[in-house]
């Protein structure tokens, strides 16, 4: 069975914006490294779009600021597979990307039981109802050394049903301050 690995940047206040806190160079190698270990990508629309075509470019023109940027355009092209969740998009440019105008619990749940490496998600909405139904395995979050003030937010008009406790497993701690959590089911 595949395991889910969820993977978000966080601030302190818990805003999941990107626009408020963007890798640097520290972090490039820690995402390269995930984006490595999975066969398949899952994305919400706006998650999609703000990855594609952004890094399948960088990969084909070596055009990231940074070796950390290249290299993690270079992992992020090579994965197998994507899924978007999506029920207004149209197409998908990515080679082996297909939009999923399903339920997202049902689609996981079908993609956890076929053979292959992990299944890395990204985005809020979409995890979000994903964690409601305790569809995930493992949590990677970054947690970055700032407040936001404002932003999106994981869980924003979720209710779980009861307390999901988590067992840490790793963590790192960046010169930058970043650190990066990893949690898994208990």
């Amino acid at each position: 069975m595949r395991k889910v690995i969820f993977a978000i940047n966080t601030t302190l206040d818990g805003c999941c914006d990107h626009t408020k806190g963007i890798p640097d160079d520290e972090l490039y190698p820690y995402y390269t490294n995930l984006v490595r270990e999975v066969g398949l990508l899952a994305y919400g629309r706006k998650t999609y779009e703000l990855m594609v075509p952004y890094w399948p470019d960088i990969a084909k023109n070596h055009s990231g600021d940074s070796q950390g940027e290249n290299d993690f355009a270079q992992a992020f092209d090579a994965v197998e597979k994507t899924v978007v969740f999506s029920k207004t998009l149209e197409k998908v440019e990515r080679p082996n990307a297909k939009i999923v105008r399903a339920d997202p619990q049902a689609e996981i749940l079908r993609l956890k039981q076929e053979e292959g490496k992990s299944i890395l998600l990204g985005g809020v909405n979409i995890p979000s109802q994903l964690i409601e139904h305790d569809l995930l395995d493992e949590y990677r979050i970054v947690v970055l050394p700032m407040f936001a003030g404002e932003g999106p937010r994981l869980l924003k008009g979720v209710s779980l049903p009861e307390i999901r406790k988590l067992k840490l497993v790793d963590s790192k701690t960046f010169k930058s301050g970043c650190v990066a959590l990893r949690y898994v089911k208990q």
